[in-house]
């Protein structure tokens, strides 16, 4: 389908996925992250679709604080993300997000086919993936909202679900309604009656078919959108939060008569819990998921992820256990959903844990906080090719800057001179400083604030 000019992917970036803490925190969402293997959730979730579809067509609709990120993440699998991000000032759900991008690209093309997916879902089968992405372009070509419905192979009760009734056309059938997520029993019966499918919040259909269907169903969302002033990629932040905070599900699906469902079965996950990425991921012979530095005795069924240091586990069974630099977390499987509760608690408490990690990137490069208490701050910062940050100190500080890799420039008062590494600056009282990376390569600088 990469010669089919009117398809465009759309991939909702938005969210910050609380129940994978503490790997996933608010200033760096699921989708970022790299829980296994050397993709990130939306690199994967672009992977997967670059191989049939126009790559020049794709749109992520993000927060306006993760641009600068997701555009990162695109270039290093060789994308351009110039054009292609579109930024949210602030989340409101999904009919908003799909309405901005539905709205950008119809000011090129009038005629689109949009093709909806969150960009932190998993799918293991691709091929089965592309053939239903192919039956639900016909379907919607037919002036169909098309939902893809995944077959349920146990009674999952943290999923919506979407009861079918007759085919439409291509292996499509009809919506005969959404149901909220169901209880243990209700579930069972579900699966039992075999025309109820999870709701995996993907969709297809033509801009012009939707637009109606908003005029119908939403015509003052629909009219509040398309007078939104724009600031550069990003709508006004005032009036894009007077908007209401609505579902696609909530806005059209369980109103449209337009509505159909495509069975599909290609291996999805939508990783919403420690527990989903663990059924989902092959298992080690003794029936563990293991990513890290990790030494295991008499470990069974467990799911242990580290990132920095060594973890050793001994005579456990059924357990998450997740290690960051500056969080560990620890829980029965089956209660591993109840880590939102905590990242509540964090935040109650003021935790910066629950919203960024020790390392916090920034559209300039990174900075890792190394050690900080009430006599020194100790801060390793990475400056992209070609970037600049001014740094600035008061009177209560003594500031060292030692080059450690690269070549920095810096200008203090009109004065400029090049650190090579191993070499150090020292700014006390209220100065300032620029310091600008013009090599090929990341600069990396410490900086080691002593407070008087």
């Amino acid at each position: 389908m990469k010669n089919i000019s009117n398809i465009y992917p759309v991939l909702l970036a938005g969210g910050s996925g609380t129940r994978l803490w503490p790997v996933s925190r608010e200033r760096h969402p699921k989708q970022l992250v790299k829980f296994i293997g050397k993709d990130s959730l939306v690199q994967s979730t672009v992977k997967r679709l670059a191989s049939f579809l126009d790559m020049e067509n794709i749109r992520i609709v993000c927060g306006k604080e993760h641009v600068h990120e997701i555009a990162r993440h695109m270039e290093e699998i060789d994308i351009s993300a110039e054009e292609k991000i579109i930024a949210e000032p602030c989340g409101r759900n999904t009919a908003p997000a799909i309405l901005l991008a539905m709205l950008h690209i119809l000011k090129k093309e009038k005629d689109a086919v949009l093709c909806v997916f969150p960009a932190d879902h998993i799918i293991r089968d691709r091929e089965a993936f592309q053939e239903k992405l192919v039956s639900a372009v016909k379907v919607a070509e037919m002036g169909h909202i098309v939902t893809f419905g995944i077959k349920p192979h146990y009674p999952e009760t943290g999923y919506g679900y979407i009861e079918a009734a007759g085919e439409i056309g291509d292996r499509a059938l009809s919506v005969k309604r959404f149901v909220e997520k169901p209880d243990l029993e209700t579930a069972k019966k579900y699966i039992d009656a075999g025309n109820f499918f999870w709701n995996s919040g993907m969709f297809t259909f033509k801009a012009s078919v939707m637009a109606q269907e908003l005029s119908i169903h939403q015509p003052e969302l629909l009219k509040r959108m398309t007078q939104l002033p724009f600031q550069g990629n990003s709508p006004s932040q005032k009036e894009y939060e007077a908007l209401p905070n609505i579902s696609i599900d909530y806005a059209v699906m369980e109103k449209t008569d337009k509505a159909a469902v495509l069975p599909s079965d290609f291996g999805w996950s939508d990783i919403g819990s420690w527990k989903s990425l663990y059924d989902f991921i092959p298992k080690d012979t003794n029936g563990n998921v293991i990513d890290g530095d990790v030494v295991s005795r008499e470990t069974r069924n467990c799911l242990i992820l580290g990132y920095e240091r060594l973890i050793a586990t001994s005579g456990i069974k059924n357990m998450v256990v997740v290690e960051t630099p500056d969080a560990v977390f620890v829980s029965d499987m089956e209660k591993s959903q109840d880590v939102k509760s905590i990242v509540e608690k964090l935040k109650e408490d003021c935790r910066s844990e629950y919203q960024t990690h020790k390392k916090v990137r920034h559209p300039w490069g990174a900075s890792t906080t190394l050690e900080k208490n009430d006599d020194f701050t100790v801060v390793q910062v990475e400056l992209y090719p070609g970037s600049k940050l001014e740094i600035e100190t008061d009177t209560s500080a003594v500031e060292h800057l030692v080059v450690v890799k690269g070549l920095a420039k810096t200008t203090t008062d009109h004065q400029t001179r090049i650190l090579k590494k191993g070499e150090h600056l020292m700014l006390s009282g209220n100065q300032k400083i620029l310091m600008e990376n013009s090599g090929k390569n990341s600069l990396v600088i410490v900086r080691v604030k002593n407070y008087q």
